[in-house]
């Protein structure tokens, strides 16, 4: 009779342990999450006072969002679940010259603390008065018989001005880094730099290739009429450029009507510039500035960089970056259920843009990212909107402009 006592007592004790030991406040076998309350701070360079910001924080491992919109303060603090978190910041600043003008910024920060407080440096939005990245199809389409067609997409960049520009030369880069991981490279400054791993220069003598304003110009990954190859694909015969490619198992045919751009660093076999079908990539437009070319963009600007590997390791790269005083224009591109964080300065885009919602989305064929359409121009061309900030400035998951064939 003792033992049994004895036995059931013992019981008693190690549910009673257990319960005490798994819960996280006074009500047994109920777990809250904690909370901190993170304060943001907002400061910038020659900024005199803050008219709107509109603020996006997101926890990377749950994918939740807050987003909040302040009015003439410099500060905002609200309470969050601990976790680890990437802010971004769009909104209208004044200088401290009286001048309006559009800003950004992005953050880190981890919620362990019941106090967190961060400072979000902003940057003026950097705007050129030089062509912009209207439209980006990276997806591609499927065949007829439901099978993926390798080729048949392109950047169309469009004169958002009213001056005569030229397309000579121009830059076209992708990103080293992708919007849905973020390794921690050492050294990276988004703010300095543009780390890539493709980049093409368009041809030209520096006025050969003239667009009026309100035009636009193709850049194809093959210039020909991809619907005699599957009735889902488009005629893109009629591109004012395309990419070169001696990839045997693509296939491509050299039109030779269409000036191929030059690829002057790739990461991949075959010489190729090959978008990212998922649209993980960003992408930016770029100018060599006096005194630079493809020689001295070779030779002065390497990126070296290290990062911790899934091994606990250290890798080490090397490759290319562009300076952010180069880029005339950029995209982010990601999809909301894998997005991290943005690969541009909030000064060139400070948001992103998608097509397909989930990781492999079989309905992101046949579809691409495009910016919204404002009004008309002088000369009746399309307007379209450019604040530097993508999630704004794009259609996400668009029907390609392209889909009937390149009329201008």
């Amino acid at each position: 009779m003792k033992k049994r006592v004895l036995l059931l007592s013992m019981v008693a004790m190690m549910a009673t342990t257990f319960t005490m030991t798994s819960c996280s406040n006074d009500d047994f076998g109920i777990q809250t999450a904690q909370n901190g309350v993170l304060t943001l701070s907002f400061s910038g360079e020659n900024i005199a006072s803050y008219q709107s910001l509109n603020i996006e924080i997101k926890e990377i491992n749950t994918g939740a969002i807050i987003t909040k919109s302040i009015q003439n303060t410099s500060s905002l603090s609200i309470e969050v679940p601990y976790g680890s978190y990437k802010i971004a910041v769009n909104g209208q600043v004044v200088t401290t010259l009286q001048e309006p003008t559009a800003a950004g910024g992005n953050a880190s920060a981890d919620i362990t603390t019941l106090v967190t407080n961060v400072n979000v440096p902003l940057y003026f939005k950097t705007f050129k008065e030089d062509f912009i990245i209207e439209e980006v199809f990276f997806t591609g389409v499927k065949t007829s018989d439901n099978k993926n067609y390798n080729s048949g997409r392109y950047f169309k960049l469009t004169n958002n001005t009213d001056k005569v520009l030229y397309a000579d030369k121009l830059i076209l880069a992708q990103s080293e880094f992708l919007t849905t991981d973020d390794k921690n490279p050492t050294p990276y400054d988004v703010n300095q730099s543009f780390p890539v791993k493709g980049v093409m220069v368009l041809p030209g003598d520096g006025t050969q290739y003239p667009v009026q304003p309100g035009d636009f110009i193709v850049i194809a990954d093959n210039a020909i009429n991809h619907k005699a190859n599957t009735s889902t694909a488009y005629d893109l015969h009629n591109a004012d450029f395309e990419f070169p490619s001696t990839n045997p198992t693509l296939g491509q045919v050299d039109n030779p009507a269409v000036p191929n751009v030059k690829v002057i660093y790739t990461q991949m076999a075959y010489n190729m510039f090959f978008l990212h079908n998922r649209g993980f990539e960003s992408y930016v437009i770029a100018r060599f500035p006096a005194g630079e070319n493809e020689t001295t963009f070779l030779t002065s600007h390497k990126y070296n960089y290290t990062y911790q590997n899934s091994a606990g390791g250290i890798t080490s790269k090397s490759t290319y970056s562009i300076p952010n005083t180069w880029i005339v224009d950029g995209v982010n591109n990601s999809i909301p259920t894998k997005f991290i964080h943005t690969l541009t300065s909030p000064s060139i885009d400070g948001g992103w843009t998608s097509a397909g919602t989930i990781d492999n989305d079989a309905t992101r064929y046949g579809k691409s990212v495009r910016r919204k359409i404002i009004g008309k121009t002088a000369n009746n061309k399309n307007a379209y909107s450019d604040t530097n900030n993508s999630s704004t400035d794009f259609v996400k998951d668009s029907q390609p402009s392209l889909k009937d064939g390149i009329s201008h």
